[in-house]
């Protein structure tokens, strides 16, 4: 029976797997650049309740996996606690970046550099699952139109609040701005430190990872390129 059991789980993940490799091909047989949206559109860890049961009883198993009484008092209520952080921790799936920012954009006759910096975020590593965390750094140049600044830092929470790799997160937070504001260029720096890297595997606790995404005008010229990045990485303007 567990042998049944086995293949059927196999051809459903194989048909599941053969779905999603083809979501993943727009018109032309254009690979979509993140994946990831696919996931938004299926929902996250926020689901029925059915979902909810089901994934506190996956917690209760791993505890006794883990050699643990998932009845003690200590433990009795942990895998609903679980659940609902997971559910929170994952709820980026459920959002959209349109409907962050909704009617949040300007007419500006401005052509100077917009930029937040400093943006908390926290977000999971999809490997491990084990946080990540630091700041994002943000910048574009309008093209005729502008954005309320607090939907900068939304739309990080967008990406962010996924199961996620800081590269991908970087270009996705890039490239959603660069969808709706249409500007004539897009810039954004984050800078994080990892658990999977603090408190297992190699144990450096003073690393920090660093990566970019630059569109437009931040690629294509490099005085605006070297000018965003001097304020990313500069000293912050006033101390708090």
């Amino acid at each position: 029976m567990s042998n049944t059991r086995g293949s059927e789980a196999a051809r459903v993940r194989a048909a599941s797997a053969a779905a999603h490799a083809a979501d993943d091909v727009g018109e032309g047989g254009i690979v979509k650049l993140f994946p990831s949206d696919r996931v938004a559109a299926v929902g996250g860890a926020a689901g029925t309740a059915a979902d909810q049961a089901e994934y506190e009883e996956m917690v209760r198993r791993q505890l006794a996996l883990l050699g643990e009484d998932p009845t003690r008092d200590g433990l009795l209520n942990t895998p609903k606690r679980v659940a609902k952080a997971m559910a929170w921790l994952t709820r980026g799936y459920q959002m959209d970046v349109r409907d962050v920012i909704g009617d949040a954009l300007f007419e500006v006759d401005s052509e100077g550099m917009v930029m937040v910096r400093d943006i908390e975020l926290y977000s999971m590593c999809e490997h491990h699952m084990l946080p990540f965390f630091g700041k994002a750094h943000i910048a574009y140049i309008p093209n005729g139109r502008v954005v309320g600044l607090s939907k900068l830092a939304r739309v990080v929470e967008v990406f962010a609040r996924r199961l996620q790799v800081q590269e991908r997160l970087t270009e996705e937070i890039a490239g959603a701005l660069e969808d709706v504001l249409r500007p004539r260029g897009v810039g954004v720096v984050i800078e994080a430190a990892h658990m999977c890297m603090m408190m297992r595997g190699v144990e450096k606790q003073n690393s920090a990872t660093v990566t970019s995404a630059l569109r437009g005008q931040f690629k294509d010229d490099g005085r605006t390129r070297d000018e965003f990045l001097r304020l990313a990485h500069g000293a912050p303007a006033w101390n708090r």
